[in-house]
């Protein structure tokens, strides 16, 4: 027969263990919920004209103490009398596993004409404005998941993330000169790349502009929850440039 303080104290083990359980368990989604769906990293590429390395690419994720992501593009790139840098960063939140642009800015320089554009946007108020050049206000519709010329890519990424069995993703962007644009990413097929990287398996997209002759394809690597692994651009059928990855760290 168990006396009262015997019983008492197996009460107490009892109702320790089902707390430490629950709040094990209560912790353990935390952390899930709190955990990001794309850690951060940076990932660099060797960019190739012809076979031959020409230059390097860098795209880069990071989480910024005010709770914003700081997603960056930049390419360096010199053939012949050729040389440019470009660089590209935006601003995002995610909510619900849609990226929500906040700013944008872009520069071109080396040959041909330097560009600089800037665009600050307010998804709740539905506004953009044009900080680099003329300083405009547009009245933009974020309600449809409206994107910058950069933040597509990651938005891209998390759709692939959440489902990669559909044959077509189009993202409307907000261009340089405030209209809106559709961006499409077609399937392409798969398939096994041998990268500087290493040897990858790849999903190949496909993305056509009519009106320019321009048609590029991007492969992305399920295994490393499809980041971008190569990059192949022709214009009027003649090859522009291929970017292949070279390292990845986070």
């Amino acid at each position: 027969m168990i006396d009262n303080k015997s019983f008492i104290h197996s009460l107490f083990v009892v109702l320790t263990l089902i707390t430490s359980s629950a709040f094990a368990k209560q912790t353990e989604q935390n952390i899930q919920l709190h955990q990001p769906i794309i850690p951060a990293f940076s990932a660099k590429y060797s960019v190739l004209r012809k076979s031959d390395p020409v230059g390097f690419a860098i795209r880069a994720l990071s989480y910024q103490n005010d709770g914003t992501i700081n997603y960056h593009y930049k390419t360096k790139v010199k053939w012949l009398i050729f040389s440019q840098t470009r660089a590209e960063t935006s601003i995002v939140t995610i909510e619900n596993n849609q990226v929500i642009p906040q700013h944008y800015t872009y520069s071109k320089k080396g040959t041909g004409k330097d560009k600089y554009y800037e665009w600050q946007y307010n998804a709740k108020e539905n506004t953009a404005q044009d900080l680099g050049r003329k300083h405009k206000h547009v009245a933009l519709d974020f309600s449809h998941n409206l994107q910058d010329k950069l933040s597509y890519h990651l938005q891209h990424r998390l759709k692939l993330i959440e489902d990669a069995t559909k044959k077509t993703y189009s993202y409307p962007v907000v261009t340089t000169s405030g209209t809106l644009k559709d961006y499409t990413y077609q399937y392409d097929g798969e398939e096994e790349l041998i990268l500087p990287y290493g040897l990858v398996k790849a999903i190949r997209f496909k993305r056509e502009v009519k009106d320019k002759e321009r048609i590029t394809y991007a492969w992305f690597a399920p295994q490393l929850d499809y980041l971008l692994v190569k990059l192949y651009q022709t214009k009027s059928g003649a090859e522009q440039f291929e970017a292949q990855l070279s390292s990845l760290t986070y």
